[in-house]
């Protein structure tokens, strides 16, 4: 079928990482284009998968995605970062394995009206979830220009942040920025020759950055790893990919935090904080993608892989 000439990122390692058990239960927190669900729910059986999106358009195209498959999946429409809540509600206490992909789903980058790409033109817009009421635009034309340095910086270590944001303030005080390619251009005039020269294109950063804040993406990021591991089963798994440095930096973190057992300082005689190792990290370092998979997929060059499993 066309729609899934895009090989789902590190398939083959997200699905040896979860070691799926086919009366399992499993949570796909980032549902997509459905690529890594197909996988997991064509290898249960009595087990159920949990399909979890902030995109409405994903759960719409789900059934036929997952076809004869959909007999074992649950549809949620929700942020990742309310897992705890969103598990409570289907009265499921702990689950078998859970996989969360965090990059922007291939259809809501190729579709121009979304306003997630640099390379065409759309109105300001980013939402992940189109209920949501912070756009682009209102981040874009709203906000004070140190609000926007220091997104931009922080969020898409844009080394131009001081430079960017100065330039966003002067045009929109003449007209609001109202789409992606006005915002490029901008950018653009804005960035020193050598900046422009880069192998990269020149907006990258700084739409990652807005994307980010309208998402309010590296805070889900961490609540999401607070409430998962507490709700994986004994054996279970979690496997979180991520695409950039500052998300990859919070996962890793995060599970670390999770690998760590007792904390008191190396002269106690005995450990009196009682902390013990809730997970191992299977391996310890980043899974990357292989060399095939980079040949087919360009988009997954900056992945990483990080595989935990609760002890």
């Amino acid at each position: 079928m066309a729609e899934y000439k895009h090989f789902p990122v590190m398939l083959q390692e997200c699905i040896e990482g979860l070691n799926i058990r086919p009366d399992g239960i499993y949570v796909d927190g980032t549902l997509g284009r459905a690529g890594h669900s197909r996988e997991i729910a064509r290898r249960l059986t009595t087990g159920r998968l949990i399909c979890i999106d902030r995109d409405q358009a994903a759960l719409d195209a789900a059934p036929e995605r997952l076809g004869e498959w959909m007999d074992r999946v649950t549809l949620v429409h929700g942020n990742f970062r309310d897992l705890a809540d969103t598990l409570d509600g289907l009265h499921i206490p702990g689950v078998d394995g859970m996989l969360f992909d965090l990059g922007v789903s291939s259809p809501q980058l190729d579709d121009a009206s979304r306003g997630f790409s640099y390379m065409q033109d759309a109105p300001l817009d980013m939402r992940m979830d189109q209920s949501d009421p912070l756009t682009a635009y209102d981040v874009v034309n709203t906000w004070p220009r140190e609000e926007l340095r220091r997104i931009l910086f922080r969020y898409g270590e844009e080394k131009c942040a001081t430079q960017i944001a100065a330039a966003i303030e002067r045009r929109r005080a003449e007209k609001p920025i109202e789409t992606t390619l006005e915002l490029v251009e901008v950018i653009r005039s804005a960035m020193p020759a050598a900046a422009l020269r880069e192998k990269q294109h020149p907006a990258k950063r700084t739409f990652q950055a807005i994307r980010s804040a309208v998402n309010d993406e590296l805070s889900a990021v961490d609540e999401l790893l607070q409430a998962a591991v507490p709700r994986l089963n004994s054996g279970g798994r979690l496997c979180v990919i991520s695409f950039h440095s500052l998300e990859d930096r919070i996962v890793k973190t995060a599970l670390q935090g999770f690998a760590k057992g007792c904390t008191c300082p190396p002269d106690f005689p005995v450990c009196v904080c009682g902390k013990t190792p809730q997970v191992k990290l299977t391996p310890r370092k980043p899974i990357l993608p292989s060399a095939q998979e980079l040949a087919v997929n360009p988009r997954s060059r900056s992945a990483k892989l990080r595989v935990a499993e609760k002890l």
